[in-house]
């Protein structure tokens, strides 16, 4: 990927982008390839983030039929009255992503992501995945970190007014600027591993969000679900849960409060347009972050709650 210089015409394309963060790392973006899984409104917005600074190649995997609650969040469905066509939303997401940027190659894979070939990951720089439980996030996290070449791993979750990301780079190397430019080299955790931390050992000041969400994530692994599959009526059953969990953990169950486990059920697969804009927004930073090496990336958590407009970056790992 180092080894190509930029073409005349994405010199000139991207000439903006390049005074701020420079022609190496722009060259690094151009001949980059990324990969994701679960066309939601948040992951379409970081779509139309990283095709507009000019990755290499995006590959969209998601062969779901387009739903109501997908048209309302999602701005990359085109409605021009005439129906989909029966066209996956990846599909219909392609073409509208190649508008942005004709210099960016967009193409879709069928397919469940999760039953690739190891060697299918071996062409791409940056894996993100949305919409998935979390077996097989833990799945595509351990096929990337299988890889001869490091893969970048990223998963995203937005339920209404709050979201979350997860950040895996392994062994990563990047830049920074603080009077002179120095490298740093940090080491980032396997999300089996970040979330396996037990959680009277977290600090204090750990999200509330984070245990909800982690509550919210064994509920629908234990009934089967598939994310975002869950309402108001489940709540009795998710309560249960929580009372099981915050035993197992030595953790009070205070730490997550039944108004935010509420907010999450009456949620379900709902995004709010907003909501995906910031997240996404910052997904896109961080996957540029990591293609060029400059800038601290996110490690390893990222909460976002709209209620106080806060994002809380949180380091959820093995510290031994």
């Amino acid at each position: 990927m180092d080894g190509e210089e930029l073409t005349a015409q994405e010199t000139e394309l991207y000439d903006r982008q390049i005074r701020v963060w420079g022609v190496n790392a722009q060259r690094r973006l151009s001949k980059s390839h990324i990969l994701v899984s679960g066309m939601n409104g948040t992951v379409a917005e970081f779509c139309k983030n990283v095709v507009l600074a000019g990755v290499g190649s995006l590959t969209l995997v998601d062969d779901r039929v387009v739903a109501e609650g997908d048209v309302l969040a999602n701005f990359l469905i085109p409605l021009d009255g005439n129906g989909f066509g029966g066209s996956s939303l990846a599909e219909l997401c392609c073409d509208s992503l190649r508008d942005f940027n004709p210099m960016v190659r967009v193409s879709v894979e069928k397919g469940e992501i999760s039953q690739f070939e190891g060697e299918f990951f071996d062409k791409f720089d940056a894996v993100i995945i949305s919409r998935s439980p979390l077996a097989a996030k833990k799945i595509i996290n351990g096929i990337c970190r299988k890889r001869s070449k490091r893969i970048a791993f990223y998963t995203v979750d937005c339920r209404a007014s709050v979201g979350e990301i997860f950040v895996d780079l392994q062994n990563y190397t990047y830049s920074q600027m603080i009077l002179l430019s120095y490298e740093i080299f940090t080491v980032i955790s396997f999300l089996q591993d970040a979330i396996a931390v037990p959680w009277r050992t977290l600090p204090r000041k750990t999200p509330k969000l984070y245990f909800a969400m982690r509550v919210i994530e064994r509920f629908e692994m234990a009934e089967g679900r598939k994310p975002g599959e869950i309402s108001l009526s489940d709540l009795p059953g998710v309560l249960t849960l929580r009372k099981e969990l915050c035993e197992l953990q030595a953790l009070n169950e205070s730490h997550i409060p039944v108004d935010l486990l509420e907010k999450l059920l009456a949620a379900g697969q709902r995004e709010f347009p907003p909501v995906c804009a910031v997240i996404g927004g910052i997904l896109g930073q961080e996957v540029i972050k990591a293609i060029s090496g400059k800038g601290d990336p996110i490690k390893n958590f990222f909460f976002y709650d709209a209620a106080d407009g806060k994002g809380i970056i949180e380091d959820i790992s093995n510290k031994n």
